[in-house]
Formats: structure tokens, C-alpha cells, sequence
């Protein structure tokens, strides 16, 4: 299949997927008779588990790290198993600040149901910053 019909199929752009080729993301494609890309189709699956590592937050050198190990074959698996057991620690952790991270937009949500004078109670009681006296930052710089 040409570029633009990988691109279609992926959701990645031409660039990117130039790119990621570039860079050794993806294995270079073969070409052909009029010089032009031409990717097999098994392609695709491994696009996809790359968009599974991109979502999931692994950085692109560990993604190519996992495609260089994939590259050199079977004698990696181990090696390439610990990367994603790593990675996917990272993830849980990263999934579970997020829970925590919306229990707590899920309470405030709810306590602003029918709590409009409580909200309006609570707005008027924030405490003001005080500010520094003006020029007390610049008599500080030129003393330095």
C-alpha cells in the first residue's frame, strides 16, 4: 500500500510516518518500480501497538530501544518484556494519579450542585496575597 493510504488507515500523517521511518521507528519500506513507498500490509499492526505505547505515555527512545530489540530478533524477548513490564508500571501509576485526579473534580462537581450562596460564600472568603511594597524587587537587584 502507497503512503497515503497507510496514512488513511492509521490516522498518522505522510510526514509522520516518513519520519518515523526516518528515525527507525518503522522498518523502511520497499519501493516501487516509480521509486515510491510501498508498505506491506502487517505494517499496520505494528503501528498500532507503537499508537498503544505513544497513548500510554512511553518516550520515543524506549519506543526505539523496543524496535531495536524487535529488529535483532528472538534472542530479545526478555529484554523487550522487562522494557514493557517498566512501562507498564509507569502506566498504572500514571492511571492511578489520574483516578485520584478526578475523585477529586467528581467532589467538587458535586459540591457545586444547588450550593450557589455556599459557593458564593466561599469566593468572598479567599484570602488576598499581599503584595511587596513597588520597587522592593528592583532596590533588591541593584544591590546584587
Amino acid at each position: 500500500m502507497k503512503i497515503g493510504e497507510l496514512a488513511k488507515r492509521t490516522g498518522l500523517s505522510a510526514h509522520t510516518i516518513r519520519y518515523y521511518e526516518r528515525i527507525g521507528l518503522l522498518p523502511y519500506a520497499d519501493r516501487d518500480q516509480s521509486k515510491q513507498r510501498d508498505y506491506d500490509a502487517s505494517i499496520l499492526t505494528w503501528i498500532e501497538f507503537l499508537g498503544r505505547l505513544k497513548t500510554t505515555g512511553m518516550p520515543i527512545r524506549d519506543m526505539l530501544h523496543y524496535a531495536a530489540l524487535r529488529e535483532q530478533g528472538a534472542g530479545t524477548e526478555a529484554e523487550r518484556r522487562d522494557l514493557l513490564i517498566r512501562h507498564r508500571d509507569r502506566a498504572r501509576a500514571r492511571i492511578a494519579e489520574l483516578q485520584s485526579c478526578l475523585l477529586v473534580l467528581d467532589t467538587k462537581i458535586a459540591g457545586y450542585a444547588g450550593t450557589g450562596q455556599r459557593m458564593k460564600d466561599y469566593d468572598s472568603e479567599l484570602p488576598q496575597r499581599r503584595r511587596k511594597p513597588a520597587g522592593t524587587r528592583l532596590a533588591h537587584a541593584r544591590r546584587e
